[in-house]
């Protein structure tokens, strides 16, 4: 009736190789979040994050996504709504569905016809020395971000990607 045999036993145990293998972190739709999410990992946000995001790796915002909060990421893919500044060190993707309410910082931008970015725009090579000067350690978001965002709200462009 139980099978003694060590392969299937051997499957059955931890995988001591997981360290090679790419891990993503979820937080699934209907899920509310609050606090500052910090993985080295990639995530993907299909439900709410009222707060921060990092990743050392590329964090993912589903149609469903909503974050109220400043991310800040290697690589990006978003479809949701951010509703804070977006820092990318190396890739942003813009979905038709995103909307995009704050400062974005990135080295490239791929947007879709329909996608939304109120806030002003930094792109370029040198993005992480531009963050810099703009007071972001890029290890940690002071609270100048928030305060500046308010501050600024006036003289924010608007723009559709058509």
């Amino acid at each position: 009736m139980f099978n003694n045999n060590k392969k299937s036993n051997e499957t059955m145990s931890s995988n001591k190789s997981s360290k090679n293998l790419p891990s993503v972190n979820m937080i699934s739709e209907g899920t509310d979040l609050k606090g500052t999410l910090k993985t080295k990992n990639d995530v993907r946000i299909a439900g709410k994050l009222d707060g921060e995001a990092k990743a050392e790796g590329k964090i993912i915002v589903s149609s469903t996504g909503k974050v109220d909060g400043n991310i800040e990421a290697v690589d990006a893919d978003i479809a949701g709504k951010i509703d804070g500044e977006v820092r990318v060190t190396n890739k942003l993707i813009l979905r038709k569905s995103a909307i995009i309410e704050g400062d974005i910082y990135t080295k490239t931008i791929l947007a879709e016809e329909g996608s939304q970015i109120n806030g002003s725009f930094h792109m370029g090579e040198n993005v992480k020395q531009e963050m810099k000067k703009n007071g972001f350690s890029g290890n940690s978001v002071s609270s100048k971000s928030k305060d500046k965002k308010k501050e600024d709200s006036s003289k924010k462009g608007k723009a559709k990607i058509s």
